[in-house]
C-alpha cells in the first residue's frame, strides 16, 4: 500500500478511536511538509477540531502519537500550530520503492473491457497545403493527450478528420490544370502536399492580379474578388465535383492522394499516428441528412429562403446556420455528420477535440446540437482547445514567408541537435549513423518538449534554440539524464557485490522515493486536467532531483555495497520512470548520447 494510503487510514482510525467520530476521507488533508519543516508529509488538523473540541496543537498532538503507535509508516512527528509534520520510517520508504522496482508499468493503468472508450480527434489537415506550425502543436497534443487518456486505464481511438472538399480544394486544382504542365510529385522530386500548396499559393498570386486589374477598370474591391474569372471557374468546379463530375473527381483523387502520401511522411517523423480517418468528402452528407430528421423532428426550423437554422436563444447563444439556402453544407453540417459516422462505428463514451481556441464558440454549439440529436456524449463532448504557436521574427522562412512548414522545422530541429551535440563533444565516439539517429530523437524531443511543456490553453513563442539547450527545463536534459543513468548501469553490471540494499537512506535518496511516488498522482491528474504539461513538468523536476542528488553522492565508486546497490535501484526506477514519463509526450529518450 501506498505510503499515503497508510497514513491517510491511521488517521482516519485515530480521529475514532481519540473522539468517537467517523470521518470520510476527503476530510483528511495529506501534503508534501514544506521544506522548512522536519517531515515528509504534513497533515493538517483543522478539519478535525470541531470533533476534538480541543485546540489545534494537543489535537495534532494526539493523532501524531497514536500513528506512531499504530501505523509502522510513521517515525516520528513534530507540530506547527495545526499541521502535523510526519517523519516517514526508512522501512516504508524501502518498501515503496520495492513495490515501484517491481512494476514496469509503475503509475500507468491497463485498460479492461470494461473501461470507457476515449476518442480523440487531432490534425483535421486541409488537403490544399503542407502541415504548418500550428499543426504540429496540434499533433503534439493530441497525441499525447491519447497516451495520458490510455495511461489512465480507457481504451482511446485516435481519429483526424481530413477536409479534403471545398472552394480551397478547387482553387488548387484549377491552378495545376492552367500552369501545371502535368508535374507530378516524381518528375518535380517535392513532397506531394508541398507541390499542391505551391499550386494554392500560384492561384492565390494570379487571383489577385486579377483582382487589382479589375478595380483599376473602376470595379469595387468586393464585386472584383466575386467577378474575377478565376474564382467563378473554381465555383463552376466545386459545381461539377458536388454533381460527381467524372473528369473533375478523377483530377481531385489524383491530386488528393499526392497529398496523403506527403501527410503520412510528415506525421511518420512527427511520431504520430491515428486508428481511423475520417474524410470530409464523406461526412458531409450524413450531416445534412441528420440536420433533415432534426429538422423533422422540429428540432431546427426552415427560413423562408429554404436555409435552414438551430434557435439556441434559450441556451443564451444566438441562431446557427446549419444549412444554406441552396441546400449546400456548413462546417457544423459537416461535424454532426461526422460525429454519426464515428458513432455508428465505436461505442464512444467520452470524445474530446483538439482544435484551436478560435473555435471555442463552434465547439459550444456542437455540445449542444449533438445532444439535441440524441448522442449520449453530445453534452459532455470535450473542446481540448489550446492557443497559436508562433516563431521569434527571422528565425526561420517557409515557402510563402507567412507560415513556418511543419517539415521545414522539424529538418531544423534534427540539423541543430546534431550541430550542438558536435559543439559540445557529445559524439566523438560515435559512428555517423548513430550520430543521425541521435540527433533525431534529440531533435524532434527538444521540439515536442517544448511545445508540450507549456499550458496548452496558452500562446507561445517557440524558440528553436533555446529548446536544443541541454541544460534547463528541455527536452534534452531529461534525455541526456536518461543516457547518463543508462551509462552507470551499464558499468554497474560490470562490478560484483551485495544484492541488498541500505535501510540507512539520507536525504536526497528519500527525496528521490518521495518524488518517484508522486508519478502516479501526475499521471492522474494529467487526465483529469487534460494537460501533458502536467506530465512534461514532473519529468522535468524528477530529473533535477537525481542531478541534485548525483552532484552529492557517488553511486558507482561507492564502498559500502548496500548503500551502492541501493543506488543503483534507485537510479534505475528514476530512468525507468523517465522512459515512461517521456513516452506519454511521444519521446524517445537514447541509450547513449
Amino acid at each position: 500500500m501506498k505510503i499515503e494510503s497508510q497514513i491517510m487510514n491511521a488517521a482516519i482510525e485515530a480521529v475514532k478511536a481519540l473522539y468517537g467520530q467517523d470521518v470520510p476521507e476527503k476530510m483528511v488533508q495529506l501534503q508534501k511538509t514544506r521544506s522548512e519543516f522536519e517531515g515528509n508529509l504534513t497533515l493538517v488538523v483543522f478539519p478535525f477540531l470541531k470533533i476534538s473540541k480541543k485546540n489545534p496543537e494537543l489535537t495534532a498532538q494526539e493523532i501524531g502519537q497514536y500513528l506512531i503507535d499504530h501505523c509502522e509508516a510513521v517515525a516520528s512527528f513534530n507540530v506547527v500550530k495545526g499541521f502535523l509534520n510526519l517523519v516517514v520510517a526508512p522501512a516504508a520508504w524501502l518498501s515503496l520503492l520495492a513495490y515501484i522496482d517491481a512494476d514496469d508499468h509503475y503509475g500507468h493503468q491497463q485498460a479492461t473491457d470494461e473501461s470507457p472508450l476515449v476518442m480523440i480527434e487531432y490534425s483535421s489537415p486541409n488537403t490544399n497545403k503542407p502541415l504548418h506550425l500550428g499543426h504540429v502543436r496540434n499533433n503534439l497534443l493530441g497525441w499525447s493527450l491519447a497516451q495520458i487518456m490510455q495511461a489512465n486505464g480507457n481504451k482511446v481511438v485516435k481519429t483526424n478528420i481530413v477536409n479534403d472538399r471545398g472552394i480551397h480544394i478547387c482553387k488548387s486544382m484549377l491552378a495545376w490544370l492552367k500552369w501545371g504542365n502535368g508535374e507530378t510529385p516524381e518528375t518535380s522530386g517535392k513532397k506531394g502536399d508541398h507541390l499542391i500548396g505551391d499550386y494554392y499559393v500560384a492561384f492565390d498570386k494570379h487571383y489577385r492580379e486579377e483582382i487589382k486589374q479589375l478595380m483599376a477598370q473602376g470595379m469595387d474591391e468586393e464585386t472584383a474578388k466575386q467577378e474575377a474569372p478565376l474564382i467563378k471557374e473554381a465555383h463552376e468546379m466545386l459545381v461539377k465535383w458536388e454533381q460527381n463530375d467524372p473528369e473533375v473527381r478523377a483530377l481531385w483523387e489524383k491530386m488528393n492522394n499526392w497529398v496523403y502520401a506527403g501527410f503520412d511522411e510528415t506525421y511518420q517523423k512527427m511520431g504520430v499516428s491515428f486508428d481511423k480517418i475520417y474524410y470530409e468528402s464523406q461526412t458531409y452528407l450524413k450531416g445534412k441528412a441528420k440536420v433533415e430528421e432534426g429538422l423533422a423532428k422540429g428540432l431546427f426550423e426552415r427560413h423562408a429562403d429554404n436555409s435552414v437554422w438551430a434557435d439556441l436563444t434559450n441556451e443564451g447563444l444566438d441562431q446557427k446556420l446549419l444549412l444554406r439556402s441552396d441546400g449546400t453544407s456548413v462546417y457544423m453540417t459537416q461535424d454532426i455528420g461526422t460525429a454519426e459516422m464515428r458513432f455508428q462505428d465505436y461505442p464512444i463514451d467520452k470524445m474530446i477535440y483538439v482544435v484551436g481556441n478560435e473555435q471555442n464558440y463552434h465547439f459550444q454549439v456542437l455540445s449542444i446540437l449533438l445532444d439535441r440529436l440524441g448522442f449520449k456524449w453530445g453534452k459532455e463532448l470535450v473542446h481540448f482547445s489550446y492557443g497559436m504557436v508562433e516563431l521569434p521574427n527571422g528565425k526561420m522562412k517557409s515557402r510563402e514567408g507567412t507560415v513556418v512548414d511543419a517539415d521545414d522545422l522539424m529538418e531544423l530541429m534534427v540539423s541543430d541537435a546534431l550541430k550542438a551535440a558536435d559543439e559540445a563533444g557529445k559524439n566523438a565516439d560515435l559512428t555517423d549513423a548513430e550520430k543521425q539517429e541521435i540527433a533525431r530523437v534529440v531533435g524532434m524531443g527538444a521540439l515536442k518538449y517544448f511545445i508540450l511543456k507549456v499550458d496548452a490553453r496558452k500562446n507561445m513563442l517557440f524558440n528553436p534554440e533555446e529548446s536544443i539547450d541541454f541544460n534547463g527545463n528541455t527536452g534534452p536534459f531529461i534525455q541526456y539524464t536518461y543516457a547518463r543513468i543508462c551509462s552507470i548501469l551499464r558499468k554497474a553490471s560490470s562490478i560484483s557485490g551485495s544484492s541488498s540494499i541500505s535501510s540507512a537512506l539520507n536525504e536526497k535518496e528519500i527525496e528521490l522515493i518521495q518524488k518517484m511516488s508522486e508519478y502516479p498522482v501526475a499521471v492522474e491528474q494529467a487526465g483529469k486536467d487534460y494537460s501533458p504539461s502536467g506530465i512534461a513538468n514532473y519529468c522535468y523536476e524528477l530529473t533535477k532531483i537525481f542531478n541534485q542528488f548525483y552532484h552529492d553522492y557517488s553511486i558507482l565508486n561507492e564502498e559500502d555495497e548496500q548503500k551502492r546497490q541501493t543506488r543503483l535501484v534507485l537510479a534505475r526506477n528514476v530512468a525507468k520512470i523517465i522512459k515512461n514519463g517521456m513516452s506519454l509526450l511521444g519521446i524517445d529518450v537514447p541509450e547513449r548520447m
